[in-house]
């Protein structure tokens, strides 16, 4: 049998698990969790080399042509190891705290085999955290009075790391085996049925025709393509493919093309409903249904991306692109009508989350149980349209349901490695670290909240320079999140949970395109032949319209729309956050109706910092925070005040 058909069968064997899990089939959460680890370190060993090469560190899974016979071993001693707490579970439970030699020896194994299989699925970055955070806890009581720790024995790090539900089978690890596979699932089958091309057609339909229209187009098709991925290199590689050339052949630097399809991708991931593997870990960690994720992010993501058309708008009038002739652009009416079958699993889904209010997990089954059936009807009829038999059609469903499936299992193994690796720092920090390391963190900002919020931000563009989002994420959140709320509340300033999490969530995706490592910026480099870093730059550059957000977001909460029920209100608050981002943006820019002035600098700011906070007046004129939105105005007549500037200055030059 050949080694592709291996991989594939226990690819779909795992797609088929995890099917089964919303459906029929009732696990307790650490069976599930094993289970699904297991899968993720036996395909991890089989398909990843040892060491990956070239375009392979732009991909999750560059296979290999064979496998060698350690990774035979390693494979299997990765996959019996994740499932060993199942197999033993009763005998774990009965000696917590006392675990035999046995125990400690596959609990040590497992723990270097997850690093191993990391490194190979997503660097080298996260095995050295982990394996300094490893260290830090066995020689804390030998440091320096500060970072002093009591320390811990083998059998308590074994125990807390391996043998419970505190470490690698924590909730990270939970979330990746209940829901996200699931999401990633329902992504790859509609890639594999052609979401993508039409997701792209219709941006084209939409946008194309408008001045510098391939760039927003593709820009609406990342951010479609996000809702469905979760990967900034993923939605790359797809839509960029076809976004970067057309950006290039209308006038687009090929830097900046590439820059603008790094900064959309990489926003991809905090496109409701779906977003990255993160914001459903969000949901566990804040305790909250994940449509309230979903609610408080809302408003950001799209402020993002309509101030990311904004920008490419901007650029197309500094270097005189106009949009594409009509004869080149598909018909909207035309794409839509062929890609509604692809819309209705997206439409099941969103219903399902935000109208029935289902699980997430319930959502994405629903939603891939009706692709499923979509995909077999649109094979069957176009086979009878083509005159084919049925069993030909048969087989092509057949195809395309196998290579969703395996694509989706692949897709899965940096994810499920992600979380479960990521889960022992935080087994270890919840061993004692944390404390020690909120009164650290306290002493260095001294208290300011500012400071901390920049710190953090910049720990997370550090440490997501070599990890994925997901993994960023994690542990930020469980370092610096719990800190940010009680410093804050400390020195009298209330910071809500959900509004800490969601700020090392941006800023761990922001560090996909962060310079020098950005992977992102490298995926769309290659594509549009620009250079690397300068690439990843530029996509930066874009991307710091994206970073004030969260900044905005932690000192006014309406914009993740806490404790705002009303539909109005919420509209408002949407509008004068895109004029703000706008203004913003134009600083970045340079640019607004014409080449800035620099005293016009001043007043873009003061209008932004309006428009996305109106308290800044209302609390220095001891206005009630009620009347707040009244201020509102302040902002807007200062941003079109000076749109009339420019426009009487450009009617001279």
């Amino acid at each position: 049998m050949k080694l592709k058909t291996v991989i594939s069968a226990i690819a779909v064997i795992w797609a088929l698990f995890q099917l089964s899990l919303p459906s029929f089939l009732i696990l307790d959460s650490i069976k599930t969790r094993a289970i699904h680890l297991s899968f993720a370190l036996l395909l991890a060993f089989l398909i990843l080399p040892f060491r990956k090469t070239g375009k392979q560190k732009l991909e999750a899974a560059g296979e290999k042509e064979r496998v060698s016979l350690p990774d035979f071993l390693l494979a299997a001693a990765g996959a019996l190891a994740a499932l060993y707490i199942m197999l033993d579970w009763e005998g774990i439970a009965l000696r917590s705290g006392t675990p035999l030699l046995r125990d400690i020896v596959i609990g040590l194994l497992l723990v270097v085999l997850l690093l191993e299989a990391g490194r190979r699925a997503i660097g080298p970055a996260l095995s050295i955290i982990v394996t300094g955070f490893t260290l830090y806890a066995f020689l804390g009581p030998y440091m320096i009075d500060i970072l002093a720790f009591k320390g811990v024995s083998i059998r308590k790090y074994v125990t807390q790391v391996s043998l419970s539900s505190e470490g690698i089978y924590g909730i990270p690890l939970g979330v990746s085996a209940v829901v996200v596979y699931l999401f990633v699932l329902l992504g790859a089958l509609l890639e594999k049925a052609g979401a993508g091309k039409f997701f792209i057609d219709l941006a084209l339909a939409l946008l194309g025709r408008f001045r510098g229209g391939p760039a927003k187009a593709a820009v609406g098709a990342s951010g479609l393509m996000g809702m469905i991925s979760g990967s900034s290199i993923a939605n790359i590689v797809t839509t960029g493919t076809f976004t970067i050339p057309l950006m290039k052949r209308v006038g687009y630097p090929a830097k900046k093309a590439a820059a603008i399809e790094v900064a959309a991708s990489t926003d991809g991931q905090l496109m409701p409903p779906i977003m990255g593997a993160a914001a459903f870990i969000i949901a566990e960690y804040v305790n909250v249904p994940y449509v309230e994720v979903i609610k408080a992010a809302a408003i950001p993501a799209f402020v993002s991306y309509f101030a990311l058309f904004y920008i490419t708008h901007l650029e197309a009038k500094k270097l005189g692109i106009e949009g594409l002739p009509k004869h080149e652009l598909p018909g909207f009416f035309i794409t839509l009508k062929k890609g509604i079958p692809f819309l209705l699993p997206i439409g099941i889904l969103l219903f399902e989350l935000l109208v029935m209010r289902r699980s997430p997990e319930l959502a994405a089954f629903k939603a891939i149980i009706l692709l499923v059936i979509v995909i077999i009807c649109r094979e069957i009829a176009a086979a009878f349209r083509a005159g084919k038999s049925l069993k030909s059609a048969l087989k092509k469903i057949l195809r395309t349901l196998i290579e969703g499936m395996v694509n989706g299992s692949k897709n899965m193994i940096p994810v499920a490695l992600a979380t479960a690796a990521a889960g022992i720092i935080v087994g270890i920090v919840s061993m004692g670290i944390g404390g020690m390391i909120t009164q650290i963190v306290e002493a260095i900002s001294g208290g300011n909240i500012f400071v901390l919020l920049i710190i953090t931000a910049l720990a997370s563009l550090l440490l997501g320079m070599g990890l994925p989002t997901t993994a960023t994420y994690i542990v930020m959140a469980s370092l610096t999140a719990p800190i940010i709320v009680q410093v804050s509340t400390i020195y009298g300033f209330f910071v809500p949970l959900m509004a800490a999490h969601l700020f090392c969530f941006y800023f761990g995706i922001l560090a996909d395109d962060t310079p020098p490592v950005g992977l992102a910026a490298y995926a769309a480099a290659a594509i549009a032949k620009s250079e690397p870093i300068p690439t990843g730059i530029q996509g930066f550059f874009y991307d710091l319209r994206t970073a004030v957000i969260p900044f905005m977001f932690i000192f006014n909460t309406d914009l993740i729309l806490y404790r705002i029920e009303s539909w109005p209100l919420g509209i408002l608050i949407f509008v004068m956050a895109v004029l703000g981002a706008f203004s913003f943006t134009s600083v970045l820019q340079g640019f607004f109706i014409t080449k800035n002035k620099w005293y016009e600098v001043p007043f873009f700011l003061m209008a932004t910092l309006i428009l996305f906070n109106p308290a800044v007046i209302s609390n220095l004129l001891n206005v009630p925070p009620r009347n707040k939105y009244f201020f509102y105005i302040a902002g807007v007549v200062i941003f079109w005040g000076i749109a009339i500037l420019q426009k009487s200055r450009k009617k001279k030059e």
